[in-house]
């Protein structure tokens, strides 16, 4: 029977949180002359760029151009990646070896990016895609997270059922969408804390405590 192991991009193979937060708050302070503070995102981490950027400018009465401000903070970003040192999580290189070198697994990007920055984010942390059977961005699907639309398409594209997969997320929205998917979920606390990742079926701290064991505990 195959298994599929499905992986978020920001926040769990590369570490890039911390900079699309920097980069969304450079644009609001070179667009609207407002200042953000990097905990105004966290209720909207892996929900994808528009409700990332809208959710903060609703909460202070802003209107904001959204075709130009995506554009400048994808600028920003990417000016960001290109500057920064490695962003690849540890144990994530690791993690994907061992899973392509079992015949049971299949695995999957799922990623609320679109693709023109999920490729970059994926190159900046070395992410082998040769390895991967699917890669899902956020403009393949209508639906962003919490909703569970990303994770049903991975698993239908890497042709595993839903309760064969294990998602591995960062973010609260991401871990309600893979629950609301029917996945097991291993949450990693590289972006929220334990006590608010409780939902997940398993809690790590980092992608090197992760194993084909713990991965077929999950859903043999």
């Amino acid at each position: 029977m195959p298994y599929g192991l499905i992986l978020d991009v920001d926040g769990v193979l590369a570490d890039t949180e911390a900079l699309l937060a920097r980069a969304t708050i450079a644009m609001f302070r070179e667009l609207y002359d407002v200042e953000f503070a990097p905990e105004d995102f966290e209720p909207y981490v892996g929900a994808g760029s528009k409700r990332y950027t809208l959710g903060p400018a609703h909460m202070r009465g802003l209107e904001i151009d959204l075709e130009t401000a995506l554009s400048k903070r994808r600028e920003n970003f990417l000016a960001l990646l290109q500057s920064a040192e490695s962003i690849a999580f540890p144990g994530a290189a690791e993690l994907i070896e061992v899973a392509y070198d079992h015949p049971e697994w299949r695995l999957a990007v799922a990623t609320s990016s679109r693709s023109d920055r999920a490729g970059a984010t994926l190159a900046a942390a070395a992410v082998d895609l040769s390895r991967f059977d699917a890669v899902i961005t956020g403009d393949m699907v209508t639906h962003m997270k919490p909703d569970p639309e990303i994770y049903l398409t991975s698993a239908r594209i890497i042709g595993v059922p839903i309760r064969a997969c294990v998602v591995i997320e960062d973010s609260l929205v991401g871990l309600e969408a893979a629950k609301a998917a029917g996945a097991r979920c291993i949450a990693v606390t590289n972006t929220f804390p334990r006590k608010k990742l409780a939902a997940a079926d398993r809690i790590v701290d980092s992608l090197t405590q992760v194993d084909l064991a713990m991965l077929l505990a999950l859903v043999a």
